[in-house]
């Protein structure tokens, strides 16, 4: 893949803006990745995994103004979700269900009722595994046949697993037969995997409990997988891209009920005004400057310097999603920053470097001697490609790139996930207890009922999961790393650590509480740690 066409990739965490001022657009977009690209790859990388030609062509993740659906197609039958949740399928689907339209309430973990509704259901079920496990008319075979839609199929009679099975099912827990379906995968089991996706599609809900919701693209994601094996089914997530505006409102909505975008902006332009506050000329280099949002409350700090206001320069580096939320190129973004220094009476001028991040040389940086730097990588440094992907290491190549620049300083912020090199199981249970996490905050401060809950959800995260779970090598960008890797990168580059501000710590942590008290902050080895009760979300450090 050409490193340009890299950049359409995009992370759902990602850019958003801090309060309007003024004539400023009052949001930030995070970039959120085209699908038609996101394609999964079939070659070596990504395993063997056996073909499953009931599933067709594609799955889609769709939204339209006013409405959305999720679907997911096969050979004989196609459903899709409206918001409301009800199903419209045929025999022999593969729906993610919504259960709140229904009087069944089988679909969330939490309920005990899909337990007691109907044993006789329950029990049918147990008897139905048992039946393909061991066979119809024998206690202990050695295989079993069963009729799926490939045609006849030997399985190996396995008594434990069939046990492990028909104790999942009496427990009805979605984590685990995820978990259980992931493993399968892994395994190459295929009878496994195909019953655990008949159960799964009962259960999750794109209109449920946070794990409902998240287990449906989940389950997008373990069904793009199996089907991009190498039969070479499934090819691309064909998603309908919003229109400009409607994907710039929901970002601008997971911004304002996540506190994660804030408080990188926040501790990041902290660390950059207490390294700056001696400095004439500033020239700020953001690597995704998106809507440059993040730098208007900076301007506003600095214009109010005792001594008046320092010179600012900011380079902003774009990125295709964000030129489409935005709904034109680069200029838009310097043209209102402009605008807002003048309004301040700060000394301004804005370097246009359109090229995407993974291509950028230092001749692109308009660097001049006499200025202070710094260097901001808000959310972006994840989807440059590193040693493991191929022989273009641009993650450690734009870091030593920006040592050579001896910047004053460089500002870091991550999600705190372990996805890059780790194998495609670990990788699945690592992005289930993320995103637990995640979908668990939105649901204290976005209610479920909200109408463009769906779209967000859709938009600015899911993507991001199916391409973590589904792609392999450079089709897989969602690549993220823990802090202590980051430090080991920075450190390699030849950098050393700036400790983050206490004053930064204490707005943090009353801007926390404004949102929920489950919300931890953590300071450490003079770096930030955000997380959701015991679980880190999102890392905000400096370097020089």
């Amino acid at each position: 893949m050409h490193p340009s066409q890299k950049q359409k990739f995009s992370n759902g965490l990602q850019r958003f803006s801090d309060e309007p001022v003024q004539e400023v657009v009052s949001y930030c977009m995070p970039t959120i990745q085209s699908l038609e690209t996101h394609s999964c790859s079939d070659d070596s990388s990504q395993g063997t995994h056996p073909s499953v030609p009931i599933f067709e062509q594609y799955c889609t993740l769709e939204s339209h103004s006013g409405t959305s659906g999720y679907a997911i197609h096969n050979s004989s039958s196609t459903v899709s979700f409206s918001p409301n949740g009800s199903p419209e399928q045929d025999t022999e689907s593969f729906p993610v269900h919504s259960h709140q339209s229904s009087g069944n309430t089988c679909g969330s973990p939490v309920n005990e009722s899909c337990l007691t509704d109907d044993v006789d259901d329950l029990r049918h079920k147990i008897r139905e595994l048992e039946t393909a496990m061991l066979g119809p008319h024998s206690d202990t075979p050695d295989t079993c046949s069963i009729t799926n839609p490939v045609g006849i199929v030997q399985i190996p009679y396995d008594a434990e697993k069939c046990k492990q099975m028909m104790e999942m099912i009496s427990r009805w827990d979605l984590k685990e037969l995820l978990c259980a379906c992931a493993k399968a995968i892994e395994e190459n089991d295929r009878f496994t995997t195909e019953w655990l996706m008949s159960q799964l599609k009962q259960m999750v809900s794109v209109n449920g409990e946070p794990i409902q919701r998240l287990g449906a693209y989940m389950l997008e994601g373990l069904v793009a997988r199996l089907a991009s094996s190498g039969s070479s089914i499934y090819k691309t997530l064909r998603c309908k891209e919003p229109a400009s505006a409607e994907l710039l409102s929901y970002m601008h909505i997971l911004y304002e009920v996540c506190p994660y975008f804030k408080f990188g902006y926040m501790s990041a332009n902290g660390a950059i005004a207490e390294a700056m506050k001696d400095e004439n000329e500033i020239h700020i280099i953001d690597f995704m400057i998106a809507q440059g949002s993040q730098w208007i409350t900076l301007i506003q700090g600095l214009a109010a310097r005792p001594g008046g206001p320092p010179k600012i320069r900011i380079t902003g580096i774009d990125d295709s999603t964000s030129a489409y939320a935005r709904g034109g190129g680069l200029d838009i973004v310097g043209n209102r920053l402009s605008k807002l220094a003048e309004s301040c009476k700060v000394p301004f001028e804005f370097n246009a470097a359109r090229i995407p991040a993974a291509e950028v040389q230092l001749e692109d940086l308009g660097v001049r001697p006499g200025e202070a730097i710094a260097v901001n990588f808000a959310l972006m440094l994840h989807h440059m490609p590193d040693e493991s992907v191929g022989g273009q290491n641009h993650r450690d190549r734009l870091l030593r790139l920006v040592k050579s620049l001896s910047p004053k300083l460089v500002t870091l912020v991550e999600q705190e996930s372990n996805t890059n090199t780790a194998p495609f199981f670990h990788r699945f249970l690592e992005t289930l207890k993320y995103y637990t996490a995640i979908f668990e905050s939105i649901d204290v401060t976005l209610p479920r009922d909200h109408k463009e809950r769906i779209n967000v959800e859709q938009f600015c995260l899911a993507r991001d999961i199916v391409n973590i779970i589904a792609c392999e090598g450079a089709e897989r960008v969602e690549r993220h790393e823990l802090l202590g890797k980051w430090r080991s990168r920075f450190m390699m580059a030849g950098f050393t650590p700036y400790p983050l501000s206490s004053l930064v710590n204490a707005t943090i942590k009353t801007l926390l509480k404004s949102y929920s008290e489950k919300y931890t902050l953590e300071e450490r080895d003079g770096a930030f740690f955000l997380g959701w009760l015991d679980r880190v979300l999102v890392t905000s450090c400096a370097w020089q």
